[in-house]
């Protein structure tokens, strides 16, 4: 029977499906299949996070045991947690569910998953196996620490909780690279068996904690001295000393070469905590961009977009369009484009409406928005994306050429009068028209409020006058240790106004760039901490003190 089938026997079927090591970007194609049309999910709660976001909106998530505790005395910790998890999958599969068992890692490494999968080959459950990457694999690979070398030297895989005197015997007599899966409070106890079992204790080794997260940490050290570093850099001891670490110990494990070859705490944002106070559909695209450079973006509301109070003026605009009453229409925001395409919904129209009508969009963002439904722009600015490059391109209007003098300009009711006034001089008639209107949002939580007040976040990304008037209304200003990042100069006169000082300012009018400026600013920031023999630390690590000056 093909595992991927549906199965419409008695019995469900189960997928043991590997999560990795904790980046979401990790899960496979295959893992992403399974979880879209489970019907349970039962996940490790180290990733429980990273994988129900791919599954449905009605899956079952079952309450399941703590792992970290074991009610049966005497036996080793999480047992327990694992039968309980064991008796939700079968009874799930029993039921005729599609069941998803999300692992860390990988299923193939894990014991206690290999029971489970048993246990549906004796009650003839059907189930696949959907391998993930093994932490012991992974990790070393996000702290740049290669496994093998030119020369091909063995590499050998170690669990400490489950180690016996001959494996660290063995272990310490060969000059294999050695992957030693442990904890952080344990690892100097690891080194200290590899010592005794011959490996000399100038051994390179490297520590990672939290690895292929944004919370990831390496530190570099040697079998004898992993204690000293652990201690010194103020890790140990610590109440966090249980979580997992991976710790590659050998000669040829290019330890000392992470300096070049860390490419993921060396990311220009690695860490940092970034505010994103835009709309909600806006702050999508631009928490992308900085989650590829390294940062936790934190999107916070500060505009809420509602229909305009009167909705006739509109209706009479959309109807126009369709009846041939405009030669032009422009759109000034991905707002807008959404305001007009759920008129036409109303209406039961889709983008064939637009035919023969020339399309404007205000730049590259609000374009996307068109061709996303389905309607291709006629014209976008060549140069600055504003109202004023529009009209820079903007061509005046031609009795000979232009058989209707009208345009049609659906926007936000605080929008400024610039395009208006620019299209008429052109010599076009406008409908400026009310689509949409712009209203504060409502206070994020008390836990973010604080954060912004008290130097939480790293920086903050303001894109817009309104977006600094209203977060600051709404939450609080930001800190003085937190960096501040404008995307052009009436926002940044706008936040001085606030008493914020600008660090960053966008080369462009443009969320891209304003991000990229940023990654910009934290490589730059990272180069001289480097170059200073410092500790290369967060914004919100400093100590509160004077604001760089701004950069242009």
């Amino acid at each position: 029977m093909n595992p991927t089938a549906p199965n419409h026997s008695a019995s469900g079927q189960v997928t043991f499906l590997g999560a990795g090591p904790g980046d979401p970007g990790l899960l496979t194609l295959r893992a992403v299949e399974a979880l879209a049309s489970a019907d349970v999910l039962v996940a490790d709660p180290q990733v429980l996070d990273v994988v129900r976001v791919h599954a449905r909106a009605q899956v079952d998530i079952p309450l399941q045991a703590s792992a970290d505790a074991a009610s049966i005395p005497g036996s080793p910790p999480g047992v327990s947690a694992l039968r309980d998890t064991a008796n939700l999958v079968m009874a799930a599969a029993r039921a005729g569910k599609r069941v998803v068992r999300a692992v860390t890692g990988d299923p193939g490494l894990d014991g206690y998953v290999a029971e489970e999968m048993l246990a549906c080959a004796a009650e003839g459950i059907v189930f696949e196996v959907v391998p993930g990457i093994a932490a012991a694999v992974g990790v070393p690979a996000y702290a740049g620490v290669p496994l093998r070398d030119a020369q091909g030297t063995d590499v050998r895989f170690v669990d400490a909780r489950s180690a016996d005197d001959r494996c660290w015997t063995e272990l310490g007599a060969s000059d294999a690279t050695a992957v030693v899966s442990t904890t952080l409070d344990s690892v100097a106890a690891a080194a200290g068996e590899l010592v005794a079992g011959g490996r000399k204790p100038d051994t390179p080794m490297t520590v990672t904690v939290a690895g292929t997260t944004t919370r990831q940490r390496t530190w570099t050290a040697t079998l004898g001295s992993v204690a000293q570093v652990l201690k010194a850099a103020k890790v140990l001891p610590s109440p966090d000393g249980g979580q997992p670490v991976i710790a590659v110990v050998g000669e040829r494990s290019a330890a000392a070469q992470r300096d070049q070859l860390s490419w993921f705490e060396n990311k220009p944002l690695f860490g940092w905590r970034v505010l994103v106070p835009r709309t909600k559909e806006q702050a999508a695209s631009l928490s992308d961009q900085l989650v590829s450079y390294g940062a936790v973006p934190h999107e916070v509301p500060t505009i809420a977009v509602e229909p305009p109070r009167t909705p006739q003026q509109m209706e009479r605009a959309v109807k126009g369009l369709v009846t041939g009453r405009y030669e032009w229409i422009a759109f000034t925001s991905v707002n807008a484009v959404k305001a007009v395409r759920e008129k036409f919904e109303e209406y039961g129209l889709d983008a064939r409406a637009f035919a023969g009508i020339k399309v404007a969009a205000v730049g590259e963002q609000t374009a996307r928005a068109l061709v996303a439904f389905g309607v291709k722009p006629d014209l976008v600015p060549s140069g600055e994306q504003s109202a004023a490059g529009l009209l820079e391109d903007w061509p005046p209007y031609d009795p000979v050429f232009d058989p209707i003098d009208r345009v049609f300009l659906p926007r936000a009711d605080i929008a400024t009068e610039t395009l208006v006034a620019g299209l008429i001089e052109l010599g076009w008639e406008v409908d400026d028209v009310t689509a949409y209107r712009t209203v504060r949002a409502s206070p994020p939580p008390a836990e973010t409020r604080e954060a912004i007040k008290g130097g939480g976040f790293d920086a903050v990304l303001f894109t817009s006058s309104s977006t600094v008037r209203n977060l600051v209304g709404i939450a609080g200003k930001p800190h003085n240790v937190t960096v501040i990042a404008c995307i052009g100069p009436a926002t940044a006169k706008t936040a001085e106004e606030h008493g914020l000082r600008v660090d960053v300012m966008s080369p462009e009018p443009s969320v891209h760039k304003l991000a990229e400026a940023l990654a910009e600013f934290g490589a730059a920031r990272r180069d001289a901490a480097l170059e200073a023999g410092d500790p290369v630390t967060r914004p919100s690590e400093r100590r509160p003190g004077s604001r760089r000056r701004a950069r242009s």
